[in-house]
């Protein structure tokens, strides 16, 4: 029992593959507190350049307005016109803001996640219109800690805010002997010191969010032990099976080994240990190829098949060591033992009576 549950415990880092299937369900770290942030940020850089701007076109625009007015018939066709040129006046002078809106969002979430286009999260899910489901959603420890940061973060702002107005009381008091345009500026300076501070804060939580986002889907994509070990045979096979095969082809590698052996001009032996059969044939090889080799069991057969087809066994050592452990089954002899190796086929050809 305990150690099915340890296996169920999610405690293995998960893998690239793992996180890829995550990737394209998109499930990934995204901080909506970082797009706050960003979005109310740079809106209140670009506002505090753009102010000026916005004001003066602003009143060209009901100047514009009003100094046509006297001329405007109160027709439908007049109202609309009116409508347009109000509507696309604001749109040319908005245009601005938005554009920075859109830009400042779109990077907010690149920066976070990179590229990524799915179509997952927009699939119908039926399990989403089980109400039992969806209450547990809803009281789930997932949306409690999404309210008690919403509850954090509007208390702390309200605080912050509260205390720099609070700060500044004793200056407005004397606003009123004050003349308007100094009474316009000064709140506009004050609403900027509160927007400043509440945009420090934002930036300050989006860290934190940002962090515990990460935190959050590391745990999320952690795997099992039994996870990993499925995974494992998903995308390298199963290992007993894998086993199986190459036992298979080792087989069938030894047999032709086997079958290549009654070719062979000579066996060097260790002489019980090791046996390689070496060919060779002058005008078409440059040297003499191994076309079996092996060891203990393998060496016994290779010399059971060389006794049985009269193919000469010459016990030498040094060479049946050196040409087990560097020459593979259909590779040439290494140039070092040429002068050993043709010695061997000499002494082979003066036993059968003739030179190759």
């Amino acid at each position: 029992m305990a150690e099915d549950t340890s296996s169920g415990e999610r405690t293995e880092t998960p893998s690239s593959k793992r996180r890829d299937d995550f990737r394209k369900k998109g499930q990934v770290a995204q901080s909506r507190e970082v797009q706050a942030a960003a979005m109310f940020t740079m809106m209140l850089l670009f506002w505090l350049f753009f102010a000026p701007s916005f004001w003066s076109d602003i009143q060209e625009l009901i100047i514009s307005v009003w100094k046509d007015s006297g001329t405007y018939a109160i027709t439908k066709l007049s109202l609309m016109r009116l409508a347009y040129h109000l509507t696309a006046g604001l749109g040319m002078i908005l245009a601005p803001l938005f554009l920075v809106a859109l830009v400042t969002g779109f990077f907010s979430t690149f920066l976070q996640i990179g590229w990524l286009f799915t179509t997952d999260p927009l699939m119908p899910d039926l399990s989403k219109l089980d109400p039992i489901k969806g209450m547990a959603r809803f009281i789930s420890k997932r949306s409690l800690v999404e309210v008690i940061k919403s509850l954090l973060k509007v208390g702390l702002i309200g605080y912050i805010a509260f205390k720099t107005v609070a700060g500044e009381f004793g200056n407005a008091l004397l606003l009123m002997e004050m003349p308007v345009d100094y009474t316009i500026t000064y709140l506009a300076k004050t609403a900027a010191l509160v927007m400043t501070k509440v945009a420090a804060i934002m930036i300050f939580l989006a860290i934190l969010d940002y962090g515990f986002t990460r935190w959050e889907m590391e745990e999320k994509m952690k795997m099992t032990k039994q996870e990993q070990k499925e995974e494992m045979k998903e995308t390298e096979g199963d290992p007993h099976l894998k086993s199986k095969i190459r036992s298979i082809q080792q087989q069938m590698a030894r047999r032709r080994m086997m079958a290549a052996v009654p070719k062979a001009d000579v066996v060097i032996t260790n002489p019980t240990h090791v046996a390689v059969a070496l060919k060779y044939e002058a005008g078409k090889m440059d040297a003499p190829v191994v076309l079996a080799k092996g060891q203990e069991l393998v060496a016994e057969k290779i010399r059971k098949i060389a006794r049985e087809h009269d193919i000469p066994l010459v016990e030498n050592p040094p060479v049946a060591r050196l040409l087990h452990s560097k020459v593979e089954v259909g590779q040439a002899i290494p140039d070092e033992l040429f002068k050993a190796v043709a010695e061997i086929l000499a002494y082979v050809y003066s036993l059968k009576g003739f030179k190759k």
